[in-house]
């Protein structure tokens, strides 16, 4: 991200990132995506704890922020603050909001079935216990980017009995791998943004779980992804 920001940076303003900044000046974090807000969560409360001055501002910038993620990650940044004793301001800037948040489901742009289909396997998933379970959403409410609620059924239901199937192939599935994307609470997270630098954990997993090149008995042959994530390293 630092790399292509260089970039756009010199051919806008003729500087470079090394050019930038001065002693008390604001702090700027860059990103594409905020989800889940565990990365610049767990990277800035790492930051205030251990690195940050005194006082500071420091800036968020991403494309979109998913409302839940902000929500979350406001709890845990204002929490790391008043541990370190220190006068850290923090501001987002996106180009957009997308509603994920569970108060708001009926309203949500993410993928949120109305109910969990007629399926042996994605029934049996829905049965296990959780500390938050499932709570469908009431058709009828905004549509956010999908075209109609028909179409939005459709792909709610496809990606969520994919993403159990897919569940059942690891033999000791965590928690998190829900089938529409990594998260503690319901089916799964159920993003559908995707950037050409990668694809999110937090999309259905039958986006990008598996590897077309593993061994012939490893699970994750068993699934071809149509977009492979990268990892971190």
């Amino acid at each position: 991200m630092l790399d292509l920001f260089d970039k756009i940076l010199e051919k806008q303003c003729g500087i470079s990132i090394d050019s930038c900044g001065k002693t008390g000046g604001d702090y700027i974090y860059i990103d594409d995506v905020m989800f889940s807000g565990n990365r610049v969560g767990n990277d800035l409360a790492k930051w205030i704890d251990e690195d940050a001055p005194k006082k500071a501002t420091v800036h968020v910038i991403v494309v979109a922020i998913h409302t839940g993620g902000e929500y979350l990650v406001g709890k845990k940044l204002k929490a790391a603050v008043t541990a370190s004793d220190k006068d850290i301001q923090i501001k987002y800037w996106r180009v957009m909001n997308i509603e994920n948040r569970r108060a708001y489901r009926n309203d949500s742009e993410v993928l949120w079935p109305v109910e969990t289909p007629d399926d042996p396997d994605v029934q049996q998933y829905a049965e296990l216990p959780q500390k938050f379970p499932f709570e469908p959403r009431t058709p009828g409410g905004s549509l956010g980017p999908f075209s109609s609620e028909e179409g939005r059924q459709l792909l709610e239901r496809e990606f969520l009995i994919a993403g159990v199937t897919i569940r059942n192939f690891s033999r000791n599935p965590k928690d998190i791998l829900r089938p529409l994307g990594f998260s503690p609470f319901g089916l799964g997270f159920g993003s559908i943004i995707v950037t050409f630098r990668n694809c999110p954990n937090n999309c259905p997993l039958a986006l990008w779980w598996g590897d077309p090149d593993a061994d012939p008995e490893h699970p994750f042959s068993k699934w071809y992804p149509l977009l492979p994530r990268k990892t971190y390293e």
